[in-house]
């Protein structure tokens, strides 16, 4: 399993170019080095242009993007990514991703052009974004590369038991997406609980809790540098706090997959 910095800085919604690319200086100036976005995000540039301002190295910066539903036809996969590293300002990615299998997504068209970007050292390796385990199984046996990540909205409220079994069994990471819930984190009277306890937050809590699975790397977004560092801090939880997260039994989304509210 490669090892992929956490947490790492979520991106979507960020598409201010000016206020983008600071966000991205400030973060890599506090300590990030996993940076996730996404042609679907439309602030590749602004991504590009905080790597550029920041006084960290490329090689330093685990950088991700992902392919846009409408672009996973077997060519438009090769030109679509090519503007990706030309906004982006790199020659290469660290995770390239299939954002979402809909729409131009063909497993045996789409697979073999990211198994080529992989073998020329455009992607360092391939993940997926929104995938079941159904389609894992058919994407693992048409890749030559591995699966390194499966990208899923997860956090207390949706905390991916088959998904997490999953990749511990295949040497997967699964990357949280929407770990505060959109802010929603802050509601939840077990987090808030926790959170007393620790003299911290819900979302530090929620943060945490997903770190202390083991093989989950959260990607909390952040704009002000307060927030960035927040999310950031250090907060070991105990295991009578694991188990209590565990034994939440509510389920709540804040991604409906079938209206495509893109993340």
């Amino acid at each position: 399993m490669i090892e992929i910095p956490s947490p790492g800085l979520g991106t979507s919604q960020n598409k201010d170019p000016e206020q983008c690319a600071e966000t991205i200086r400030t973060a890599l100036d506090v300590g990030y080095r996993h940076i996730d976005t996404a042609q679907m995000y439309e602030n590749e540039a602004g991504v590009g242009d905080g790597i550029a301002r920041s006084d960290v190295s490329r090689e330093d910066i685990f950088l991700a993007t992902k392919v846009l539903p409408a672009n996973l036809a077997y060519d438009d996969v090769f030109s679509s990514v090519d503007e990706s590293l030309d906004k982006l300002g790199t020659a290469y990615v660290d995770l390239l991703y299939v954002h979402w299998p809909m729409e131009a997504y063909d497993a045996e068209d789409t697979l073999p052009a990211f198994d080529e970007l992989c073998e020329d050292g455009t992607a360092t390796d391939i993940a997926v974004s929104n995938f079941t385990p159904e389609l894992l199984d058919e994407a693992r046996g048409l890749l030559d590369a591995p699966i390194v990540a499966n990208q899923v909205e997860m956090h207390p409220l949706l905390q991916q038991e088959e998904l997490r079994a999953y990749a511990s069994d295949h040497d997967m990471t699964l990357v949280a997406y929407s770990p505060l819930m959109r802010g929603g984190v802050g509601d939840v009277p077990e987090l808030q609980d926790i959170a007393e306890k620790h003299d911290s937050t819900p979302s530090q809590v929620s943060i945490a809790w997903l770190q202390g699975l083991g093989n989950v790397v959260p990607i909390p977004k952040a704009t002000g540098e307060d927030h960035l560092r927040q999310n950031r801090s250090v907060l070991e939880l105990d295991v009578e706090d694991m188990d209590a997260i565990a034994a939440i039994d509510r389920q709540k989304r804040v991604i409906d997959p079938d209206a495509a509210a893109w993340n």
